[in-house]
C-alpha cells in the first residue's frame, strides 16, 4: 500500500484494502480472546486468593463466550480453500416431482437468503424462473460477503423432501428433489479466457414479477459458451445491459468451475449439468413425514428441529461438512 503506484489501479487498490481489512479483523479476534482469556485467569486467582465465592458466576459466563468465539474462530480457520473468501452463486434447480418439487425449491431458496439475511451477507437476484402453477423452476442467487463461498460449497448436491403434499387432494405422502449448485465468483484478478465469438447471446422477455417494463422488453439474456455448451440465463434486471453484465459473471464463473474441476480430475458434472435429481442421489434428506428429521448423508450430521432448519439454522450441516473436510485433509 505504501507503492507510490498502488492506487493506479484503483479496483486491485480496493481488492487489496478488503484483505487487509479481513487480516486485520482476524488478527484483532486473536487478541481480543487472548486479552480476556488474562483478564479472566487474573479475576479467577484473586476470588481464589481471596475466597471470594461471588466472581464464580462472572468467571463461568465469560469462559462460555470465549468458548463459542473459539468455535466460531476454529470453523473460519477451516475456510483455506483458494476461493473460499469469495462470494457464492447458488443455483437452484427443481428434479422429479412437479409442482412439489417446484415447492421444495422455493422452499430451500427462502432457507439460504434467511440464512443470508442472519449472516449479514447480501443477496442479490441474478435469475428467476417461476413454477408453471406454484413454486419455482430455477432460481440463481448471488450471496456476497466474506467466506461467502467457503460456508455455501457444502449445500451443494442434491436434496430431498418427504412430506405431506399440500397439492394432492388425497393427502399422500410425496417425495421431491432439487439440485443445488454453488460457485465461487470470480474477479477479473483472475484470468477466464472467453473468446466471445464462441459465445451465442440471445435476447428474450423476461417472465414473472418486474413490472410492465421488464415484461414488455427483449431485457432477460441467455449466453451459449458453444464449445462447451455451458449457459448462462440472467432476467431479473429491468435493463439488458444489466442482466448482461449478470450474465457474463454467472458464466465466467462457470468456464472456471470446469476448468479446476478438468484439472482436480473430478468426474462430477459440471454446474447446470447435474447428475439425476433423483432418488438415491441426495446428499441430505429433509422429512417433514411421518417424523421430523433432517439429515446430512455425507457427515450424518441431523436435527429434529425441521422448522429451525427451514428458517435459515443450517449451521450445524456446515460446520459438519468444513469438520470432514479438515480430517480429510481437504
Amino acid at each position: 500500500m505504501a507503492a507510490p503506484d498502488f492506487w493506479d489501479n484503483p479496483d486491485n487498490a480496493q481488492k487489496t484494502m478488503q484483505e487487509l481489512t479481513r487480516i486485520k479483523e482476524s488478527v484483532g479476534q486473536y487478541y481480543d480472546l487472548v486479552s480476556r482469556h488474562s483478564d479472566v485467569s487474573v479475576l479467577w486467582q484473586l476470588g481464589m486468593d481471596e475466597q471470594d465465592e461471588s466472581i464464580y458466576g462472572e468467571v463461568e459466563e465469560t469462559i462460555k463466550s470465549l468458548g463459542k468465539e473459539l468455535d466460531h474462530l476454529d470453523m473460519m480457520l477451516m475456510l483455506s480453500g483458494e476461493h473460499d473468501a469469495n462470494n457464492a452463486i447458488v443455483t437452484l434447480h427443481a428434479g422429479a416431482g412437479g409442482t412439489e418439487a417446484q415447492d421444495w425449491v422455493q422452499m430451500l431458496l427462502r432457507m439460504y437468503v434467511r440464512w443470508a439475511e442472519s449472516n449479514k451477507y447480501k443477496v442479490e437476484t441474478m435469475d428467476f424462473l417461476a413454477g408453471d402453477e406454484a413454486g419455482v423452476k430455477s432460481a440463481t442467487i448471488m450471496v456476497s460477503g466474506s467466506n461467502a463461498y467457503g460456508y455455501l460449497r457444502s449445500e451443494k448436491g442434491v436434496h430431498r423432501l418427504v412430506r405431506i403434499s399440500p397439492f394432492d387432494a388425497s393427502g399422500r405422502r410425496h417425495t421431491s428433489f432439487a439440485a443445488v449448485d454453488v460457485m465461487p465468483e470470480i474477479d477479473d484478478t483472475i484470468e477466464v479466457n472467453i473468446n466471445m465469438a464462441d459465445v451465442r447471446v440471445d435476447t428474450f422477455r423476461a417472465s414473472g414479477a418486474g413490472g410492465q417494463h421488464i415484461n414488455k422488453t427483449d431485457s432477460a439474456v441467455r449466453m451459449t459458451h458453444i464449445p462447451t455448451g455451458i449457459v448462462a440465463q440472467c432476467q431479473s434486471e429491468r435493463s439488458q445491459i444489466q442482466n448482461r453484465e449478470q450474465c457474463m459473471r454467472l458464466l465466467r464463473a462457470k468456464l472456471f468451475e470446469l476448468e479446476r474441476q478438468k484439472q482436480d480430475n473430478k468426474m462430477g458434472e459440471l454446474s447446470g449439468d447435474y447428475q439425476a435429481i433423483e432418488w438415491g442421489s441426495q446428499i441430505r434428506s429433509y422429512v417433514f413425514h411421518p417424523y421430523n428429521l433432517v439429515k446430512d448423508h455425507r457427515t450424518l450430521a441431523e436435527t429434529g428441529n425441521v422448522q429451525a432448519v427451514m428458517d435459515g439454522e443450517i449451521e450445524l450441516f456446515i460446520e459438519a461438512y468444513l469438520k470432514q473436510g479438515k480430517s480429510a485433509g481437504k
